[in-house]
């Protein structure tokens, strides 16, 4: 396999003739070193089946990032109590109307929980390959894998990044079934995590006018899946994307990220930075609690830069609703001047039509006429 093999700026994924992506992709695959075996072997130049097409990328030619707004940074302490927490659900509310997007500091998840993460994380995937390999996997029944791009084999341009996740839709994993590097960090991240998000779905449905237990009720959040990405240094940054623009599947994403940057959300037709802050946790609106609140909580989308300097490392827990739920929009919601604007649909239908638009919302497959 040609590692350093490139295009110019000027030709999107495909576009020279000959050029054989598939044959290309399966090559690198079988390697199962992923995008920092790329970098290991020395490339200078960004292979093209990870090379985006000019339009998905930054324009070189625009102003960067607007510094005109500001993703919402919200203050959790005192959350308990009466007075303070009204205050925190309205902001919540306004947050997830307009943004669908919001930073959380003083959310009791220790910091000291999270740096490991980081370190840990780092770890796994800088061990010797030899050790890393025996957990790479594409079978999605398999609670703890690591890859570069799950959808490697079908999409138009892969991703400057290699990930591990691990699976908690049937409960907690036994500590023997995680990696060594990151196993004890996982482990106490996770209960953080989970205490995390009660308090969230307490919060989210306060925000939404409803019972402070609602959103728990319906199980609209009751399957985890958290995913750890390891974005490399990257030779050529604006050839490629560290992860393409997207809508999140889930119901609600609490993101860690580190400090080098990268996350941009877009907002008003503008992409906005979502500034690293040190000890704070990142909440966006997924695409299925747009769904069951009607569009008055917001799924946005959003993007990760490759840059220059790495390696970045962020951990995105994901929300998703019980696979038996029927997922529709809250009958509290609805009227004769609010009429639902989705059909029910179940996790396994929406994440099917979600996969077949690459990561582009598929809200709309659900509308109604």
């Amino acid at each position: 396999m040609d590692l350093t093999s490139s295009v110019g700026n000027k030709l999107a994924p495909g576009d020279e003739l000959g050029y054989d992506r598939a044959k290309e992709v399966k090559e690198f695959d079988e390697t199962k070193a992923g995008v920092k075996g790329l970098v290991d072997s020395g490339v200078t130049k960004v292979p093209r089946f990870l090379i985006h097409p000019p339009e998905s990328l930054p324009n070189p030619m625009l102003s960067p990032a607007t510094t005109h707004f500001q993703v919402p940074v919200i203050d959790l302490q005192g959350f308990e109590q009466s007075c303070r927490r009204m205050e925190i659900v309205d902001q919540i509310r306004k947050a997830s109307e307009t943004w669908g997007f919001f930073q959380m500091i003083n959310h009791e998840v220790p910091v000291s929980a999270m740096d490991k993460i980081f370190e840990a994380v780092q770890q796994f995937h800088e061990q010797p390959k030899e050790e890393k390999i025996k957990w790479y996997s594409r079978d999605l029944k398999q609670p703890v894998k690591y890859y570069s791009n799950m959808d490697l084999l079908v999409s138009k341009a892969a991703s400057w990044r290699d990930s591990i996740s691990f699976d908690f839709k049937y409960g907690p994993l036994n500590l023997e079934a995680l990696p060594l590097a990151c196993r004890e960090s996982v482990s106490e991240y996770w209960k953080h995590m989970i205490e995390l998000s009660k308090a969230l779905k307490e919060l989210l449905s306060e925000a939404l006018g409803l019972s402070t237990d609602y959103l728990a009720n319906i199980e609209c959040m009751k399957s985890e899946l958290f995913v750890c990405h390891y974005y490399p240094a990257c030779p050529e940054p604006d050839l490629t994307l560290g992860t393409r623009k997207h809508s999140d599947p889930s119901s609600l994403t609490i993101l860690l990220q580190d400090n080098i940057g990268g996350l941009q959300v877009l907002h008003q037709d503008n992409w906005v930075n979502v500034p690293p802050v040190h000890g704070a946790l990142v909440v966006n609106i997924g695409d299925l609690l747009q769904l069951i609140t009607n569009d008055k909580f917001r799924s946005v989308e959003h993007r990760v830069l490759a840059g220059r300097i790495g390696p970045r490392i962020s951990a995105a827990c994901f929300l998703h609703p019980s696979p038996a739920r029927k997922l529709g929009p809250i009958k509290e919601f609805l009227s004769d001047s609010n009429q639902p604007i989705y059909r029910e649909t179940h996790i396994s239908e929406y994440a099917a039509h979600y996969i077949s638009k690459e990561g582009n919302s598929a809200l709309s497959h659900f509308k109604l006429l």
